[in-house]
């Protein structure tokens, strides 16, 4: 007999939850969990692989438990003077997240973020016994920084996560936004920029206001610029006294020996695996032209995804766009629906078949 979540002595305060997960579907064009969906240049793939066959070597034995080459090369990559010394990394920025969560949330902590945000926040903040609020935004998602200090002087949280640009609205944030709640809060804080490659080219990232802060970090992940969301690899920037708080609670050895190997290639190549970047910004502009011209509201987006509104019955478009073989995400925000903006050939299979919804309806 099989038992129930009911049958098993869990914890009460997660009684009730559901596991975090987007809809996963074999269809032809899967636009829904903000991949990037070019795949690795084959050049950098061959690179990676070589480096993996000499990893492979020593797999015998335990990585670099301080991932110390892999420290270096994303203190080279974000520049901004930092070193090694400043940086973490993790199996994807959630796992990242999640150590923060566990250094500097727990039971009667609290984790504060603007909503709506990306959803995993508040599981994260559940699954270290945090409690999670939600701070609100204006109609279009934009937050001021004399309302966003209001708000975080409120609530008083153990942990702010500001995520920047916002997911799943795509909505710049400014830095006044960042010094304004950096300034009123007690706690740490958090600036996701998951998406950071795909902002404004003359946008200015959080990284310059990490001097002097030293209860402020940037978290980045691989995943959506580098096209390495298998690969699960985030990271984030931090004061060192910050980095040694997340060295108290990270499991041993977390990141094996392949993965290291892995990104430290992909780094290696930052060029040209960023150089798809243009190409996803260009079809990101283009869905929200369309489906301007098509009559939706799609919200200004410093991401690789559209979050588009007047969407009517959110469910049957989202079902017709799936009878038609694309996959977008209905991320539970009334009338509106989100799409990842994707190679020429994704976007323009997206665009079609939400205009033959259109004119089907």
């Amino acid at each position: 007999m099989t038992a129930s979540l009911d049958d098993l002595p869990l914890r009460d305060d997660l009684r009730g939850l559901t596991p975090y997960g987007a809809p996963q579907a074999p269809l032809p064009v899967a636009l829904n969990v903000n991949e990037n969906t070019h795949p690795v240049p084959d050049a950098v793939a061959s690179e990676i692989l070589d480096d993996i066959a000499v990893a492979l070597r020593d797999v015998n034995r335990y990585p670099d438990r301080e991932f110390t080459a892999l420290r270096e090369a994303f203190a080279g990559y974000l520049g901004h003077g930092l070193d090694a010394a400043q940086i973490w990394a993790g199996n994807g920025s959630n796992e990242v997240l999640q150590h923060i969560m566990q250094a500097f949330g727990g039971p009667d902590r609290t984790v504060f973020g603007f909503g709506p945000t990306y959803s995993m926040y508040p599981l994260l903040a559940q699954g270290t016994g945090a409690r999670w609020v939600a701070g609100e935004r204006r109609d279009d998602y934009t937050i001021t920084p004399e309302e966003a200090a209001a708000q975080v002087e409120m609530h008083d949280p153990d942990i702010v996560l500001l995520c920047r640009p916002n997911n799943p609205t795509g909505t710049p944030l400014g830095l006044d936004v960042v010094e304004a709640v950096y300034a009123a809060s007690r706690g740490v804080v958090v600036v996701d920029e998951a998406y950071w490659e795909f902002a404004s080219r003359d946008a200015v990232s959080a990284l310059s206001l990490l001097e002097g802060r030293p209860r402020l970090a940037i978290s980045r992940t691989m995943s959506k610029a580098f096209a390495f969301a298998g690969a699960r690899v985030g990271y984030l920037a931090a004061d060192p006294a910050f980095i040694d708080a997340l060295r108290l609670v990270r499991l041993p050895y977390h990141l094996s020996a392949l993965t290291q190997a892995a990104a430290v290639a992909a780094l290696r190549n930052a060029d040209t695996m960023l150089g798809m970047v243009d190409e996803i910004v260009q079809q990101r502009d283009r869905i929200t032209a369309t489906l301007e011209a098509l009559g939706y509201r799609p919200h200004e987006s410093w991401s690789n995804f559209v979050l588009f509104g007047g969407v009517e019955h959110p469910r049957a478009t989202f079902q017709a766009l799936y009878d038609r073989g694309v996959l977008v995400r209905d991320v539970g925000i009334p009338n509106h629906l989100r799409v990842t903006a994707g190679t020429e050939a994704e976007t323009t299979a997206f665009l079609d078949a939400l205009a033959s919804v259109e004119s089907a309806s």
